[in-house]
C-alpha cells in the first residue's frame, strides 16, 4: 500500500521534471540547439506535423541550425512556420537547406529569459509539492480506514518528504544550469 503511494508520487514527480526539462529546452540561449525548434509545427498535406517529423535539424555551428527537409517542396512552408513561431528566429534557405541563425541575446533579453526560467522552475516545484500533498492525503485516508498504523503513516510521510526534497533539489540544479547558460556571453 505505502510503496504503491510512494511509487505513484515518484512517477508524478518525474513527470514534473520531464515537463520542466522540455520547458527549459524551449527557452533559447545564444547557442544553437535542435530542441529549440521542437515546438514548431509544419502544415504537411493539410496536417499540422512537428518539424522533426518532416526534416532533420542539425547544429551547423555554435550559432546556426541547419534544417534539411525530406521533401524539397516543403522548404517555403518550413521557413514560414519557423518565422511564425514565437521564437524570434529568421530562417533563410540556400538550395535544399534552411539555415536558422541564432541572434545574439541582449542583457535585457537574457534577464527576461532568466525570469521565464525561474517561473517554469516554480511551476515544477509546485507540481512536485502537489504530488507530495496527494500522497500524504492518501496515507491519511489509509490511516482513517485503519489499514495502516500511525507509525507506518509517519514513516511513509518521511519517505515521501525525502523524495520531494530530492526532486526539488534536482529542479534547483536544472534552474542553476539554465541560468548560467543564459547569462553566459
Amino acid at each position: 500500500m505505502i510503496n504503491e503511494i510512494k511509487s505513484d508520487a515518484e512517477k508524478r514527480m518525474k513527470k514534473s521534471l520531464d515537463s520542466l526539462h522540455s520547458a527549459f529546452n524551449k527557452i533559447r540561449t545564444g547557442r544553437a540547439h535542435p530542441a529549440i525548434l521542437d515546438s514548431v509545427t509544419v502544415n504537411y498535406y493539410g496536417q499540422e506535423t512537428p518539424l522533426k517529423q518532416v526534416a532533420s535539424v542539425n547544429v551547423e555551428d555554435s550559432r546556426t541550425l541547419a534544417v534539411s527537409p525530406w521533401e524539397k517542396n516543403l522548404i517555403p512552408t518550413i521557413e514560414k512556420a519557423i518565422m511564425m513561431s514565437d521564437l524570434g528566429l529568421n530562417p533563410s534557405s540556400t538550395g535544399d537547406v534552411i539555415r536558422v541563425p541564432m541572434p545574439m541575446l541582449t542583457e535585457e533579453s537574457r534577464r527576461e529569459l532568466v525570469k521565464q526560467a525561474k517561473a517554469d522552475a516554480e511551476h515544477g516545484r509546485v507540481s512536485i509539492r502537489n504530488a507530495r500533498r496527494d500522497a500524504n492525503n492518501d496515507l491519511k485516508d489509509l490511516l482513517k480506514e485503519k489499514e495502516i498504523t500511525e507509525d507506518e503513516e509517519r514513516k511513509g510521510q518521511d519517505e515521501i518528504q525525502k523524495l520531494t526534497d530530492q526532486y526539488i533539489a534536482e529542479v534547483e540544479k536544472m534552474l542553476k544550469s539554465k541560468e548560467d547558460d543564459l547569462m553566459e556571453v
